[in-house]
């Protein structure tokens, strides 16, 4: 089956996520999805095909003769969507030779006849270089479901392609085979609510490294990624009725503001990029008795990361002490949790799962890219349980939202690396 039919067909499950739920899969219909492919893992012919209790779904494709003590490797993408837009019902645009202009999103459908929505060249640059493509992006309505169906579709046509290649090479004797180790596949589910490497079974899945699929441009290889962790202020304020409140009354939502024009304005993710880290004010509220700021903290150095923990503590000492709270009976409180660290430091211990993806990409004729990731990744967590696993791009652009799209040239294109990469 061809790489676009293939995203196609998964994009029609919905699997959004949801991060209310505590259950895992925190969705029951991410199953039909991961029954599926589980399905399809054993009609392409893949071996130790599992799904188990969480929804996490397995496969190996077996070393080829001569290779069996190369290391084993794995590829990972996550089945599950977005929670922020919806993923029901999702209907994709196919656009033929796409022209490099802005492209209309349900044209004829949206207010006064016009479009839904419109996917601007201005808000997305990248597309100019996507001109003469095919081009899929959504109607407008819901989310594509790229992110990451794009990674699971390419993942399991090049296990296809090479399960093929394998058994013709198997009939002649392996004569001419550019062998292969044991390749081992998994499907997570939850990881848009960052949950999809916490269960992942690596005592079933026996890899030496891995990639998670599941990023931007196709030849991207990235391998950093922040620092993260959250904050949640707590305000506690006193009521009273407002025509007796001279002296007496603490307006808690007032506080609160006070508290979030404390922090630095030129350091949010609007106003930072590359490497730069950011406070994001994610959730407020509140009223006269008690009110709440949540906040993500986000840094690629860790010693800036510590530093931005560090001034928020400051941030609490200090309106603290200008509410007139104490220690017994704080009016300001502060929660930090980590979230994730930066895999970089993992990663630069086994060089060699860059090199060889490196050299996947440069194989088939795209430029090697790598840039820092602003969030955090499966490949994150995995590579801190023992798996170094840095990310590759998928192709796909303007995730989360009804603007997501993807060129079937580059589902292509991801196809030829993961095999150059099983195959290095």
């Amino acid at each position: 089956m061809k790489v676009q039919d293939r995203f196609l067909k998964y994009v029609s499950f919905t699997t959004t996520s949801d991060e209310n739920s505590e259950a895992c899969p925190s969705t029951k219909q991410q199953f039909d999805l991961g029954k599926y492919l589980a399905e399809e893992l054993v009609e392409i012919g893949l071996e130790q095909v599992m799904i188990d209790e969480h929804c996490y779904v397995y496969g190996l494709l077996p070393a080829t003769p001569g290779h069996e003590n190369d290391d084993a490797i794995a590829f990972i993408s996550h089945m599950d969507t977005s929670p922020d837009f919806s993923g029901v019902n999702v209907k994709p645009q196919i656009i033929e030779n796409y022209d490099g202009g802005d492209v209309m999103l349900g044209a004829g459908r949206g207010p006064n006849g016009g479009p839904i929505a419109v996917l601007k060249v201005a808000d997305f640059p990248t597309l100019k270089s996507l001109k003469g493509r095919t081009l899929i992006t959504t109607d407008g309505t819901t989310l594509l479901g790229a992110d990451d169906k794009a990674g699971i579709a390419e993942i399991m046509t090049a296990m296809e392609e090479l399960a093929a290649t394998d058994r013709h090479a198997e009939s002649r004797g392996y004569e001419n085979l550019a062998g292969h180790g044991d390749i081992w596949v998994c499907f997570t589910p939850d990881e848009e609510i960052g949950r999809g490497a916490d269960l992942v079974n690596l005592d079933y899945m026996k890899a030496k490294y891995a990639y998670t699929v599941d990023g931007g441009y196709e030849g991207d290889i990235a391998y950093e990624n922040f620092n993260a962790a959250s904050a949640k202020f707590t305000i506690h304020g006193k009521g009273v009725h407002p025509g007796e409140a001279k002296d007496i009354m603490k307006n808690a939502s007032l506080m609160a503001a006070e508290i979030a024009m404390a922090l630095p304005a030129d350091e949010t993710p609007a106003t930072t990029e590359g490497h730069q880290g950011f406070y994001h004010l994610t959730d407020m509220s509140g009223d006269v008795t008690e009110a709440t700021l949540c906040y993500i903290v986000r840094d690629h150095d860790q010693t800036r990361f510590e530093q931005r923990q560090e001034f928020l503590r400051g941030i609490a000492t200090r309106f603290n002490e200008k509410f007139g709270g104490t220690e017994t009976a704080p009016v300001v409180e502060l929660q930090l949790k980590h979230s994730y660290s930066n895999m970089l430091q993992v990663i630069e211990k086994c060089p060699e799962v860059l090199e060889r993806a490196k050299n996947a990409i440069e194989a088939v004729g795209v430029k090697p890219v790598s840039e820092p990731v602003r969030g955090g990744t499966d490949g994150a967590k995995l590579s801190f349980m023992g798996l170094p696993c840095p990310n590759l791009g998928t192709g796909g652009y303007g995730y989360h939202g009804p603007f997501e799209h993807v060129s079937v040239e580059a589902l292509e294109a991801v196809v030829k690396i993961i095999k150059k990469i099983a195959c290095e």
